[in-house]
């Protein structure tokens, strides 16, 4: 059974969850090409460019996996190409030294900034919004995609 829209104080209709489900689908897939035809020009894959993204902070293996929701050995091969380009390097974790630490070198600290002031480019929209609607649209992200 559909869902269907259903009209509200001011006559129009409000979308239902299953047309706000597509639209949030559109969006991503929006942004994910965007995203991925500048990671292209930089040589780098989507998944190179998600990694490097991802490492606002050091971060372990394992936990770069579960983040780009792939396998271990997957990450390594990753990891193993940016740092090739000196985009990464791996360090031993302080607390733990059976761990590695995954961490932006300058270059890639330059590239993914680069990257990501470029999408802002194409991001208009978000640049439009005004303080009180920049919050607004945070806090139903967050109730939409909590965590």
């Amino acid at each position: 059974m559909t869902q269907s829209a259903t009209p509200t104080a001011t006559g129009s209709a409000a979308p239902t969850p299953v047309e706000l489900m597509d639209q949030v689908a559109g969006a991503a897939a929006a942004y994910y090409r965007n995203f991925a035809a500048l990671a292209a020009e930089r040589g780098l894959t989507l998944m190179q460019g998600k990694t490097l993204s991802l490492l606002r902070e050091p971060r372990p293996m394992r936990t770069l996996a579960d983040l780009l929701a792939c396998d271990a050995s997957n990450v390594t091969g990753i990891v193993d190409r940016l740092e090739a380009r000196a985009l990464v390097r791996r360090e031993v974790d302080p607390a733990d030294r059976r761990i590695k630490n995954v961490v932006l070198t300058e270059e890639g600290e330059r590239t993914v900034r680069q990257i990501r002031l470029d999408l802002m480019s194409g991001l208009t929209g978000l640049a439009q919004l005004d303080e009180a609607d920049r919050h607004t649209f945070q806090r139903l992200l967050g109730q939409v995609f909590p965590g």
